[in-house]
């Protein structure tokens, strides 16, 4: 066991864990909400430290990241456990199944590893993604302080679902993230995921305050948030308080897990989606999970700069972060930069 960072032990005997938007209080001998940070002997410590369940190289454009080195690959790395309880999640065999003593079972690596077999795989980055990274941030942190000193970037695709502590800590390691804003109705995040939306908006907006490149996915489960309020508050809330040429990604939704109500997505609803985000004035609008690429087109002249098949950019018209019909400079992180 590691110990954490961002706790306060109590004068009642408990811990007031800093790390997620739940802040937990958390007895002695129990764990929070994430059941990877358990409280003993008056302290914090975290159980997944290091225990890594899932490794692999994947395009970066997986993540989604379409603004951030396209047509690199990105180190993927994932421990067990998440502080979201998703009832559609799709990757809940190694999110929502873990217990403390699983993890034990799980082999430990160090961050020195994990970086070394980035570079020796040829990626440019290291994505913690896959469950959710700020339940293993500590982890998250020390592997990406050496990758940074080893010419990699890092990436977070997350919930989002921290305090504003830990952004502004991110922020001196963290290159990029995607948040996953699953709804923008309070209720519906409180009762499918066991969160509140406003953490999640909050961090957004620290995030880009501090400088870390951001993108928002969003997939769309029918009957839950793809209504037109939901979604004309949420096009409206990226523009207004994140930017118009924040990325935005519209998934398609397919049965998963725990939860069935729902047909798959339709592509009339994400039509309409990807209007009601042009009619709100977003710049970068894709689809996701559904066999439709949008082309990412400069938001001057219109010119199509990245074509992709799937993940992978079959053409890269970008030079130096610029178009080069225009020379616009087009937001994001390029090579080179």
């Amino acid at each position: 066991m590691q110990e954490a960072d961002f706790y306060t032990l109590l004068e009642d005997g408990h811990i007031a864990c800093h790390l997620c938007a739940h802040a937990c209080r958390i007895s002695p001998g129990k764990a929070g909400v994430c059941k990877v940070r358990l409280h003993k002997d008056q302290k914090l410590f975290s159980l997944d430290y290091g225990h890594l369940i899932a490794e692999h190289a994947d395009p970066i454009e997986k993540k989604p990241l379409f603004h951030f080195l396209p047509g690199s690959q990105a180190y993927s790395i994932a421990s067990p456990g998440c502080n979201f309880r998703c009832a559609w999640c799709q990757n809940w065999e190694i999110s929502q199944t873990c217990d403390m003593t699983s993890i034990e079972d799980i082999p430990f690596t160090t961050p020195e590893n994990v970086v070394a077999r980035a570079l020796a795989s040829g990626c440019e980055s290291i994505a913690y993604t896959y469950t959710e990274p700020t339940i293993f941030y500590e982890y998250c942190r020390d592997v990406g302080r050496i990758a940074k000193a080893n010419g990699l970037r890092n990436v977070f695709v997350t919930n989002g679902y921290m305090q504003k502590e830990v952004v502004k800590d991110m922020a001196t390691w963290l290159d990029a993230a995607n948040v996953d804003i699953k709804a923008f109705d309070d209720a519906v995040c409180k009762r499918y995921m066991g969160a509140h939306l406003q953490p999640v908006l909050d961090s957004c907006e620290a995030m880009v305050r501090e400088g870390i490149w951001l993108e928002v996915t969003t997939l769309l489960v029918p009957g839950l948030n793809d209504d037109q309020t939901q979604l004309e508050g949420l096009a409206a809330f990226i523009a207004g308080n994140l930017g118009k040429v924040t990325p935005w990604h519209i998934s398609k939704y397919y049965p998963n897990y725990e939860y069935d109500a729902a047909a798959p997505t339709s592509m009339r609803s994400i039509q309409n989606a990807v209007s009601i985000g042009r009619n709100a004035g977003l710049k970068y609008i894709y689809v996701g999970n559904a066999g439709v690429e949008l082309p990412t087109r400069c938001h001057s002249c219109g010119e199509v700069l990245v074509e992709r098949d799937g993940f992978h950019p079959r053409v890269n018209r970008i030079k130096q972060g610029h178009c080069p019909y225009c020379h616009t400079k087009i937001p994001g992180v390029w090579s080179g930069d």
